[in-house]
């Protein structure tokens, strides 16, 4: 936690300078992947977002000061008085104009604190698995990331699969996590509700790539594997919630970049079931 307070530190020391994530995630002792991923499940906005409305909160206290709005807008790094207006906007839902006038109500972004809440209410089954190099094979969309409820996007790919796709793919399958995987790749690195990720329908396996799928090499490396059961697609999207928020702060690990395969046990009925998923870490360097 004294790190990323830190990190935290370093991006007020000046607000109206560009900020280097690289610099945040060296305060933190981590890498910036892992910094950025973590930021956003932490304090539950991207990094990004909340720098930019830092500087809003920050800027806006000057602007009510006197100083222009051009002057404003130069001095935290606004192309044009036009852009900072709309940034403006975006986030209080008035002009500058008008948040001068009496009564205004503004919004604003407190600075962040991080502190260590003693919960472990989840129990996070979990094992570690170094995995030999494999690839993926299968069909790949792209589609936006959604928190929490049904994927819409997925859920169409899926009910558009002709049975006898699925069937090729699993005699494909030679390998762990065996069996039909839902696939997440390439995903936007602060995952932002909406942003973009590859989905794959697809198989771990060693075989070569038949006509008509596509495949992704993945390397050797070293797995988180989570298992959990209950209520879908809830019981899912909460792994992913407490892997972040729960497992990656109290393990020496960090999240690296590549595939997170999900291997899914469906109940008759479809709505209840088990899951595994695999997350690619690597061990943190404490030192």
């Amino acid at each position: 936690m004294q790190g990323w307070n830190q990190a935290i530190e370093l991006i007020e020391q000046d607000l109206t300078q560009e900020i280097e994530v690289r610099v945040l995630a060296k305060a933190a002792l981590t890498s910036e992947y892992h910094f950025r991923r973590m930021f956003s499940s932490l304090a539950g906005i991207p990094l990004s977002e909340y720098i930019r409305r830092r500087r809003l909160t920050a800027a806006t206290a000057e602007l009510l000061e006197g100083l222009t709005v051009l002057d404003v807008a130069v001095r935290y790094g606004y192309g044009s008085a036009e852009a900072f207006n709309r940034a403006f906007k975006s986030m209080h839902g008035l002009s500058p104009a008008e948040a001068r006038l009496p009564g205004a109500v503004l919004h604003s972004q407190p600075q962040l604190r991080f502190h260590l809440r003693v919960e472990g209410n989840t129990d996070m089954k979990h094992r570690m698995e170094d995995k030999a190099a494999f690839r993926l094979i299968g069909l790949k969309a792209r589609v936006p990331l959604v928190h929490e409820g049904p994927n819409n996007a997925i859920i169409e790919l899926q009910r558009g699969l002709d049975p006898s796709v699925t069937k090729r793919l699993l005699e494909l399958a030679d390998m762990e996590p065996s069996g039909p995987l839902s696939v997440t790749d390439n995903i936007e690195e602060e995952r932002t509700e909406g942003s973009e990720l590859d989905y794959w329908h697809a198989v771990a396996s060693t075989k070569p790539v038949p006509e008509g799928f596509e495949s992704v090499e993945v390397p050797a490396g070293l797995w988180v594997v989570f298992e959990a059961e209950g209520k879908f697609p809830d019981v899912l999207q909460g792994m992913w919630a407490d892997a972040a928020t729960e497992w990656f702060p109290a393990n020496p690990y960090r999240w690296v970049p590549g595939p997170e395969m999900l291997s899914v046990q469906v109940e008759p009925g479809g709505t209840h079931g088990r899951g595994q998923l695999w997350i690619p870490v690597e061990r943190e360097d404490l030192r």
